[in-house]
């Protein structure tokens, strides 16, 4: 709401972990650590850098996840000790999540719909959260209707521009 008010949350975020010796996550770190050279505003750029001084001087974990990697400033990917990429799930992955989901919504669980599953590219387990979610208000009434609906999550995705990473700083 006013200006420096994200930059002590921030600080106050990491002193909290510190006190506390908790994990601290950042999901959809792109907010908080966008590339600096885009920035047009004074405060894009002070943001930025008290994110960065943060993690510079935080001996606990930190954790920080986003699907836009190349929005990240590049002084940021130095302060981290790993880099992990999660990439779709394998045809295996996909079927055996199916199961267990199918379980989850009362749906008869059989391989009539193995080859399709398994076919589905760029299936994440979000998805499959998606689709459960989706539920609540419009029950999925079959197998068939369960597989449709992973198929349109997957098809309003744009696959090229995406990249989805998790870094940990520990």
């Amino acid at each position: 709401m006013y200006v420096g008010g994200t930059e002590k949350n921030i600080a106050a975020a990491f002193k909290e972990a510190k006190e506390e010796s908790a994990v601290l996550v950042f999901d959809e770190v792109d907010s908080f650590l966008a590339d600096r050279t885009q920035a047009q505003r004074s405060w894009e750029v002070t943001q930025v850098n008290e994110m960065l001084v943060q993690m510079e001087n935080f001996d606990g974990v930190f954790i920080a996840t986003t699907n836009l990697m190349e929005n990240l400033d590049a002084a940021s990917l130095r302060r981290f000790d790993l880099k992990l990429e999660f990439d779709y799930l394998q045809a295996k992955q996909a079927w055996k999540m199916f199961i267990a989901y199918a379980k989850e919504l009362d749906l008869p669980a059989d391989d009539s719909f193995k080859n399709r599953v398994e076919s589905l590219k760029y299936l994440t387990p979000g998805d499959f959260a998606a689709v459960k979610r989706q539920s609540r208000f419009n029950p999925i009434k079959s197998l068939e209707d369960f597989v449709e609906r992973l198929e349109a999550e997957v098809a309003v995705k744009n696959i090229e521009k995406s990249n989805v990473m998790g870094f940990v700083n520990a």
